[in-house]
């Protein structure tokens, strides 16, 4: 733990309580030279001769471990942790509190140099290790522990425990000078501080602590022994870099390389608490839907990374860049206000602004820009997005480029809001109901099928249609909770039905969010594996433009959920920027056409011919075909003649809770299905 987090103001000696940061620092500095200089003056020369070669190999140990610093998962401090606490705790054990003192001053200095950090640092850093080691000393010598230079020592029994409370001692008073450090420089809570670090720093430092009994070990046996030590700690290196490398992977966006929206959200929350006052800015491309279209999606994905690497490359050092998903980029201002906000968004956007060549054409990248600040708007990452997000769109409609969140101009937001906060207690309360559409095979009217179609039930309003709670939850990301219940609730119904002898598939309609955000086949898995329901007997459906906006994800997530064995249907076709190269590359079964074709199959020409046309492209390409939207005979039989597979529609049967649609379905059954109604 180090007393700053960004690695240019660290070396700044100033703090927001500054004059107490400085005195506070000069004191743990003055103190720790002092304890430094009497340790350097009681170590004389005959005491250096007569000690071991064991201990020259320690400090070499040490002060490799001190310039390779440990870079674990989860840290905070993005100096990493040194090793070189196993070896100076196992010096004080074997040789004393002089000895320590000495070798640790020496290897702080050397690393902190190397680094290039400020002297002040240098000489704060040298003075909490050593007040902390000092402390430590006391209790075990209060203890009856005294180690002392060429002795053996016995590290069983009160050697052990006076060993233990001596570590502990260290951990408790490193961790008060560093944290009071960081609280006087940064004016956040003690607690604050604590509440974040303290459980990470107790497992880190404990673990390195209790390396430090076989060390001594190795020392007391002989340098020959020492070289045992490096396998084991080659190893932790290895393996903190792999859980770091994982880490990453879960923090970052493949495409751009800057952090996801999981990362963001978190550093979002944290410059809440540590600077208060900080601005979040949504950037929103515009026309980026026509680069797709007319130059390929290979192309929008180079925009994307341009338009990443140019955000990036003109923020200030500790602000955060992030895509949040699709076009839609935020940057986090921390530290900053309303004005400072709105004039670091346009010299963003003039960054932006500038022509890119793509493809041999000049394509001019322009955004709309969203502005939020702390705690004005909101003082939590949800509201503060929301927020934004509502101030880009009124940039986007007034052409301004930039906009700062307007109370005046959101017309919905404390509606918005309420409801945000109502639908998150839904999805939790039971107020949620999952109603099943009917699905038939148009040759023969049997009902094959069901989709799966979310309703809540308010307890004050009544049912609210989906239209006015599912855009909500996916802008607010409470659409992976909600695809969940639909997702246990839908199988849970497929599992009862089975027991009643009705062998139906459902189909559950999945957003970007859920394809982007990793869990869906881990959590489709669940479900399955939960009520005993095969995978062949779950189809999720997903839009055009879900599919392609997020289209490296998308695909992966599309093909682990193909090898679990779900069938997969694009939803919606005709409506979204599908191109033939992704209906042959992508694992999808089946092609949904859009109620908004069907509806005038009968009457419009053109409309007919675009749905044999479409008929006609996924038979060729091996997919089945349903219509949405089907409302009377003469279109269904139309259908038929075509040779679209299925159809659902009010014609079939409405979207029914389970228990008023299960009579009709057993019905039908017994009937031998031959009625279409």
């Amino acid at each position: 733990m180090e007393v700053l987090h960004a690695e240019r103001s660290r070396n700044e000696f100033r703090g927001r309580r500054d004059v107490a940061f400085r005195f506070y620092v000069a004191v743990v500095a003055v103190a720790g030279l002092v304890l430094v200089g009497v340790a350097s003056a009681s170590l004389e020369l005959e005491t250096y001769r007569r000690i071991e070669p064991a201990f020259w190999v320690a400090c070499l140990m040490l002060l490799a471990a001190e310039l390779r610093p440990l870079f674990t998962a989860g840290a905070r401090d993005s100096n990493g942790h040194v090793l070189s606490t196993t070896f100076v705790f196992a010096i004080l054990l074997r040789y004393g509190l002089d000895a320590a003192l000495v070798v640790q001053a020496l290897a702080v200095v050397l690393s902190d140099v190397t680094r290039a950090k400020a002297p002040w640092r240098v000489a704060f850093n040298v003075g909490q290790f050593c007040l902390s080691w000092a402390a430590g000393a006391f209790v075990m010598r209060a203890l009856g522990m005294r180690p002392e230079t060429a002795d053996l020592m016995d590290l069983v029994g009160g050697d052990l425990l006076a060993a233990v409370a001596g570590g502990l001692a260290y951990f408790v008073v490193n961790q008060a000078l560093v944290t009071l450090a960081v609280s006087l420089k940064t004016a956040r809570s003690v607690t604050s501080l604590l509440r974040h670090d303290l459980a990470y720093e107790a497992v880190t430092d404990g673990a390195l602590l209790a390396l430090a009994p076989l060390v001594v070990l190795a020392l007391e046996e002989g340098v020959i022994f020492l070289p045992l030590l490096l396998p084991p700690l080659i190893a932790v290196y290895k393996v903190a870099s792999i859980a770091l490398e994982r880490e990453h992977q879960a923090l970052t966006d493949a495409l751009t390389g800057l952090p996801n929206r999981k990362s963001f959200a978190k550093r979002t929350v944290d410059a809440i608490e540590d600077d208060g006052c900080s601005a979040l800015l949504l950037f929103d491309l515009d026309r980026f839907k026509e680069v797709n279209d007319t130059l390929g999606h290979h192309v929008g994905d180079r925009l994307l990374q341009v338009v990443a690497a140019r955000l990036a490359e003109a923020s200030r050092d500790g602000d955060t860049v992030a895509r949040l998903g699709g076009d839609e980029f935020a940057v986090l201002l921390p530290g900053m206000g309303r004005t400072e906000a709105e004039e670091a968004a346009r010299r963003l956007l003039d960054t932006l602004s500038a022509p890119l060549e793509l493809e041999g054409l000049l394509v001019d990248v322009w955004a709309s820009v969203g502005v939020a600040v702390s705690p004005a708007d909101g003082t939590d990452l949800d509201v503060l997005l929301q927020h934004a997000d509502v101030a880009m769109y009124v940039a986007k409609e007034s052409g301004g480029g930039v906009e700062l969140y307007d109370p005046g101009k959101d017309r919905n937001s404390t509606g918005r809001l309420v409801m945000l906060s109502e639908l998150r207690r839904a999805i939790t309360g039971g107020e949620l109901e999952v109603h099943y559409q009917p699905k038939a095979d148009l040759r023969t009217g049997t009902v094959d099928g069901v989709e799966a179609l979310v309703r809540w039930r308010h307890r004050e309003g009544g049912l609210i249609p989906p239209d006015e709670f599912i855009p909500l939850a996916e802008r607010s990301g409470l659409i992976e909770s909600l695809t969940l219940y639909v997702v246990d609730a839908s199988v849970a119904q497929l599992a009862l039905w089975r027991q009643q002898g009705l062998h139906l598939k459902v189909a559950i309609n999945i957003s970007v969010r859920d394809l982007a955000g990793g869990r869906l086949t881990t959590t489709v898995a669940a479900a399955l594996a939960l009520h005993g329901v095969p995978a062949s007997c779950l189809q999720l459906e997903m839009t055009e433009g879900s599919l392609f906006s997020e289209s490296h994800r998308a695909a992966t997530t599309l093909r682990h959920l193909d090898v679990l064995g779900v069938m997969l249907s694009l939803d919606d076709f005709g409506t979204g920027y599908s191109s033939l190269e992704h209906l042959r590359r992508l694992p999808v079964q089946e092609i949904k056409i859009d109620r908004s074709f069907v509806s005038r199959v009968v009457t419009d020409p053109r409309d007919c011919a675009i749905v044999r046309s479409v008929i006609d492209l996924a038979s060729g390409l091996g997919m089945r075909v349903v219509a949405e939207g089907v409302e009377d005979r003469q279109t269904w039989e139309l259908l038929r003649e075509m040779g679209c597979d299925s159809a659902q529609g009010w014609f079939l049967s409405a979207a029914e809770p389970a228990q008023l649609l299960t009579p009709w379905l057993l019905a039908r059954q017994s009937a031998g299905e031959r009625a279409v109604r």
